[in-house]
């Protein structure tokens, strides 16, 4: 870690995961970069997400070990009542840091608020469910109800287009951790708990509104048109070089209007499309909705120029831009090669890679957590340590398959 890890931000808190997926798993990650230890359980053999791809070639699960780092590993038969027993005592141990839980995990009732309330008052637990009524929902189905897919793609395609990246699971990790911190400086002031629920519909809904996706319909009663590759509401959009390289340039500003305008030499041309328009380009509304016409006049100076040239003329004249680049490109680039936000990890069943910290920085430093546990690696010394459970009865539980055996080493 950048830091010891007593000084970190959430040193000394004890959050305990049950979950899957990406959103509360991101959620504990990002604890567990902070500072806070996070004890991750799972069922024996592993949860749904264990084996997701992508995988090394022996079969460990890339996606999961990058979601999992930092924190620790119980395997237990959760479907037991000596299983259940086992983890609500985990969570509800006693400590100022401890009696926290975060689950995806919806329709157990042993894990339900008011279940661990009734054995520790001042317990937080957040619960992320899929939709609101409490039904299943995953990051793609819920895009699919908000109406996105719609949105993306090429102007013109009558068919939805589904993102690949999962951004409501992301917004829900992050907006989670956030939340539960919340809670936690509650109970400080005040000794009570917090029951927090958290649809993933709700915060693509909650986006969608706050973007004003949603506020435009009832106000100016219209939906917003798919534009392709067009930034809607400014000017911004994509050209080919001369060497097949593409570029994404983005005007946010009449500033960086003037640059591309400047930098393409087509001042000239751009007046007279201005003046015979009656338009102002100083105004994002007009450079949108001439933006087909627009383009037309830049393509040129594009498709005659090299990826090289492009950039350092562009860069000259203040534009945003950036140059399309695959993951393995951007991989072997300096912005992951030379950036600092990345550091070797040692990850079993991976081997060593190049992994992230806390995007943010805490007095100039990334904070970084440790390699993902293996399955159940802490299951005894976890449990004996946190809820004072003797090894001889821990010990009986993992005979009778009630627990998971350590695989520490």
């Amino acid at each position: 870690m950048s830091l010891d890890s007593d000084k970190l931000p959430l040193s000394g808190l004890r959050v305990v995961e049950v979950s899957s997926f990406v959103a509360s798993p991101l959620c504990g990650l990002t604890l567990a970069q902070l500072g806070a230890e996070v004890i991750r359980v799972d069922p024996l053999g592993g949860a749904a997400d264990h084996t997701r791809l992508p995988t090394t070639g022996n079969g460990t699960s890339i996606y999961w070990t990058g979601l999992n780092r930092g924190k620790q590993s119980v395997a237990c038969d959760m479907r037991s009542p000596e299983g259940q027993r086992v983890i609500q005592r985990l969570i509800t141990a006693p400590g100022d840091g401890g009696g926290i839980l975060v689950t995806n995990a919806g329709g157990r009732e042993w894990l339900g608020h008011d279940v661990l309330e009734r054995i520790r008052a001042d317990v937080i637990t957040l619960e992320i469910l899929g939709r609101r009524d409490g039904t299943p929902g995953v990051d793609y189905t819920v895009n699919a109800a908000v109406g996105f897919p719609f949105l993306t793609g090429p102007a013109g395609n009558p068919e939805p287009v589904n993102h690949t990246l999962p951004a409501w699971d992301i917004a829900c990790g992050f907006y989670a951790a956030f939340a539960l911190t919340a809670a936690v400086l509650h109970r400080t002031k005040t000794g009570a708990g917090t029951q927090i629920t958290l649809p993933l519909e709700n915060i693509a809904l909650s986006l969608a509104g706050t973007l004003g996706y949603l506020t435009e319909i009832q106000v100016n009663g219209s939906e917003r048109p798919r534009t392709g590759n067009h930034v809607y509401g400014t000017y911004g959009t994509d050209f080919v070089a001369a060497d097949g390289s593409r570029f994404m340039i983005v005007a946010l500003t009449p500033r960086h209007f003037r640059g591309l305008v400047a930098a393409t030499g087509t001042t000239a041309a751009v007046e007279a499309l201005e003046s015979a328009l009656g338009a102002d380009f100083t105004q994002d509304a007009d450079r949108f909705r001439y933006r087909d016409l627009l383009t037309a006049l830049f393509a040129d100076w594009f498709a005659q120029h090299t990826a090289d040239r492009i950039t350092s003329a562009l860069r000259e004249c203040g534009v945003l831009h950036e140059r399309y680049r695959t993951f393995t490109e951007t991989f072997a680039s300096p912005d992951v090669q030379d950036n600092p936000l990345f550091a070797e990890l040692d990850q079993a069943g991976v081997g060593n890679y190049l992994a992230a910290g806390t995007a943010a920085l805490f007095d100039n430093r990334h904070l970084r957590c440790g390699a993902a546990p293996k399955l159940g690696q802490d299951t005894t010394h976890a449990l004996t340590r946190v809820t004072g459970l003797p090894e001889s009865e821990i010990a009986e539980m993992v005979e009778s398959g009630i627990l998971g055996r350590d695989a520490r080493e």
